[in-house]
């Protein structure tokens, strides 16, 4: 890989960028938001990415203190990666990205590969509106994922809530897009039929009146 090289200006911006501006960094971080990841889970969530890259992104993410590896306890061998706090601030800048860019999503090329997950970070802010706190689970045709709201914090997770969810949320891709942009939210597409929330906790109905 060549070698890195920086922006050399006393900007924070600039130095942003140094630390996570390379191609494949933040798709990284998105995937880690998740939680601990195999490498070989990493590379199979990040279609296109080549297995020297990835690596050396790793290694950079590791040197600056954005992510760490650790090995699982026994009886597992595998090795993990996993955000440092330093990392996992970094989802706000994630959340702008996917907020600026969910314009951009209009048809799915067939050859555009799609992750669950993916849609997580668009969602967040707008589940987050309805001011309580719990576990979402959101289930999509391409799979779920889920969502923990408390504190004013938010974090998301690949597949079912492994503890139960306060609510679910089923919906399609394209009504999802549609909440991502500001266009529906989460009550609206409930009302209309779009959206099925289900559950009866604060949550659950906190999101059928936003």
């Amino acid at each position: 890989m060549p070698p890195r090289r920086s922006y050399d200006q006393y900007c924070a911006a600039a130095r942003t960028l140094d630390a996570v501006g390379d191609r494949w960094t933040l798709l990284i971080v998105r995937e880690l938001l998740v939680g601990p990841r195999r490498y070989t889970d990493l590379h199979a969530d990040l279609p296109g990415v080549s297995t020297d890259v990835l690596a050396s992104r790793l290694k950079d993410m590791e040197q600056r203190g954005l992510a760490t590896r650790r090995k699982l306890p026994p009886p597992s061998a595998a090795y993990v990666y996993e955000l440092t706090g330093r990392g996992r601030e970094l989802l706000p800048v994630l959340e702008a990205l996917a907020a600026w860019g969910a314009p951009a999503l209009d048809e799915r090329a067939p050859t555009d590969a799609v992750r669950a997950h993916w849609f997580a970070l668009p969602l967040l802010r707008h589940l987050a509106t309805s001011g309580a706190e719990g576990v979402v689970e959101v289930r999509l045709a391409e799979g779920p994922f889920h969502v923990r709201l408390a504190g004013g914090a938010r974090t998301y997770g690949d597949g079912p809530a492994p503890e139960g969810a306060d609510a679910r949320v089923t919906l399609d891709a394209g009504t999802c897009l549609a909440v991502s942009r500001g266009e529906l939210t989460v009550g609206q597409g409930a009302r209309e039929g779009r959206i099925e929330i289900t559950g009866d906790s604060v949550l659950a109905k906190a999101l059928r009146e936003t």
